[in-house]
């Protein structure tokens, strides 16, 4: 009886792994080259369309950004909206955009670091990353002198600027794995 058993074990292990092994083929087949990867632009990648907004309430968390806990970033629109479990906008605020934006898409926080230096020499704090984009690292932070000037249209940036009480909020609320949402 013991050697049937093992014989059965070893069939449905077996079963399981090529299952497994069928599933990821199907989706390295079905996932595009370029999966994964923003792309460096000031305008959102060809086709997206810009989430509708309400008219009459221009800072209301535009439509169509999924459901559940998130952070919504329009790169249009220059504002930010931090959106708790039960689809209610806890904050929302205005940002400086960096120079390099995200594709429209879902992201996640990827790594989060208290105080550095941002790619323009500026010390920053509350660095939340989230993507990156031909080798530009794209996140929000708060400068901490409280600056929040353009960034140089020459250089190749990915600090999305906030206030220091903005970076605050951000810092609470996205944490590793927060999903990021990037809308027009």
């Amino acid at each position: 009886m013991a050697s049937s058993s093992a014989g059965v074990v070893a069939g449905l292990t077996a079963a399981a792994l090529a299952t497994i092994g069928y599933l990821a083929h199907q989706a390295s087949v079905a996932a595009p080259r370029d999966a994964g990867r923003a792309h460096a632009s000031s305008s959102p990648a060809p086709g997206a369309p810009k989430a509708p907004r309400d008219r009459l309430h221009p800072d209301a968390l535009p439509a169509g950004t999924g459901s559940g806990e998130r952070v919504v970033y329009s790169v249009d629109d220059d504002r930010v909206w931090l959106v708790g479990a039960d689809d209610r906008v806890r904050r929302t605020f205005r940002i400086t955009p960096s120079t390099v934006d995200p594709a429209p898409g879902t992201y996640a926080v990827t790594s989060r670091s208290n105080r550095v230096t941002g790619s323009d020499g500026i010390p920053v704090e509350h660095v939340v990353r989230f993507t990156s984009v031909d080798g530009v690292v794209i996140g929000f932070s708060a400068a901490v002198d409280g600056s929040m000037a353009k960034p140089d249209p020459d250089e190749r940036t990915g600090g999305i600027r906030e206030t220091r009480a903005d970076g605050d909020a951000m810092w609470e609320f996205a944490t590793i794995g927060q999903q990021v949402v990037v809308v027009r």
